[in-house]
């Protein structure tokens, strides 16, 4: 039976000899979609014709390929020929990629794929006080999400029908193809997409997707201690798969709105409370509040200075996931008296020219230190 010749691949496409590689792609991409099988199911005219459109484009994209092509017509790719490097034929290839299968992970030619694709993670951005992350809470949120949709049960497909194999990849999802007759290299299927099925009929209320937006009331648990930037995962509540793929996750990443009284440093809790002269010369005592709707009662002795820290220990925040609890410090802040009348001016007055070394000894101690100073300036001058 005599061996039909293969027809010239630019007469295969629809293109002259010059033809450029945009030229050669929109022809390539026009007559493979006239042709496809799975729009011409049955059609054994077709599936060849498509066959031969790929094996003519797969040489004539490549730039090596298309100038061996040029010169030793289909010569340059059969088994046994003299196209030098050419032929080498189709097993010695199908060996090599074999051993760079085994290397690589480059396998996924020989598995099935189902068309289902995880669905994508997703990021919440949450605030909260920072008595609710003393107490910890169950926070009730609303987001806009995708879902699988009921129509289709997340397929993609019409009801009543299916989504088919992909034709193109035999459901493969890749499209594997001989380089010169020595590599055999993968590439996605561009018809499918790389899911191994297409569908003829699309859901109309996923347009195909298998997936349709809706907005989700979720619940998550807060627990106590959690601190700024904090990352909370609930799994499987991301967005749903393509094509009943398996959903993404939800990522809720806290943050800690500024507080009235408290600045935290981990499990600790510092505060700033201005005192009296007064009370600060004479001492005292006051009331401050605590993270737990407390009070806590600061005794100050007298001769305290500004900046002075006083330490209530366990009126901290808690250590997340743990039975410790940080500590609350108060630190002081001597107020110094404004708009005095005439009498608090004149006591004050007073005030000094009683006051000595004693009463004041660390200003009486700089001031020393200062004209200690000078004079041995003045001296060495």
């Amino acid at each position: 039976m005599p061996v039909m010749a293969k027809r010239d691949y630019y007469e295969v496409l629809g293109v002259v000899r010059g033809a450029s590689e945009a030229d050669m792609k929109a022809a390539y991409r026009k007559l493979a979609m006239q042709h496809h099988p799975d729009r011409n199911p049955g059609d054994k005219d077709c599936e060849h014709r498509f066959k031969e459109l790929n094996e003519a484009y797969d040489v004539l994209k490549d730039g090596d390929k298309r100038a061996a092509y040029d010169r030793f017509g289909h010569a340059a790719f059969e088994q046994g020929s003299g196209g030098g490097a050419h032929g080498f034929g189709a097993d010695f290839g199908s060996a090599f990629s074999d051993i760079f299968e085994g290397i690589f992970g480059m396998g996924g030619a020989r598995q099935r794929t189902t068309g289902r694709e995880r669905g994508a993670d997703l990021r919440f951005n949450m605030e909260i006080t920072l008595e609710e992350a003393y107490a910890g809470k169950t926070a009730q949120m609303r987001l806009p999400t995708s879902v699988t949709c009921e129509s289709c049960s997340g397929s993609g497909a019409k009801t009543g029908t299916k989504p088919k194999t992909c034709q193109h990849c035999n459901g493969h999802g890749r499209i594997r193809h001989t380089q010169g007759g020595f590599f055999t290299l993968e590439r996605t299927c561009p018809i499918c997409q790389g899911r191994g099925q297409v569908i003829e009929d699309p859901c109309p209320s996923c347009s195909g997707s298998g997936r349709v937006t809706r907005e989700r009331t979720l619940s998550v648990n807060i627990p106590p201690g959690v601190e700024d930037g904090t990352r909370i995962r609930l799994a499987s509540e991301g967005e749903a798969g393509v094509r009943g793929g398996p959903p993404g996750d939800l990522y809720i990443f806290l943050s800690l709105a500024a507080h009235t009284f408290f600045q935290r440093d981990g499990a600790d809790l510092h505060c700033r409370v201005p005192v009296s002269m007064v009370t600060a010369a004479l001492g005292g005592e006051f009331e401050v509040p605590s993270i737990d709707a407390s009070k806590s009662r600061v005794k100050v002795p007298g001769g305290t200075q500004s900046g002075r820290r006083f330490r209530l220990s366990g009126k901290g925040m808690p250590v997340l996931r743990s039975k410790q609890t940080g500590d609350m410090y108060v630190q002081v802040v001597v107020e110094t008296p404004q708009n005095l009348t005439k009498r608090q001016r004149e006591l004050l007055a007073e005030f000094e020219k009683l006051s000595s070394k004693d009463t004041q000894p660390e200003a009486s101690g700089f001031f020393a230190k200062v004209k200690d100073f000078f004079g041995n300036n003045a001296k060495s001058g």
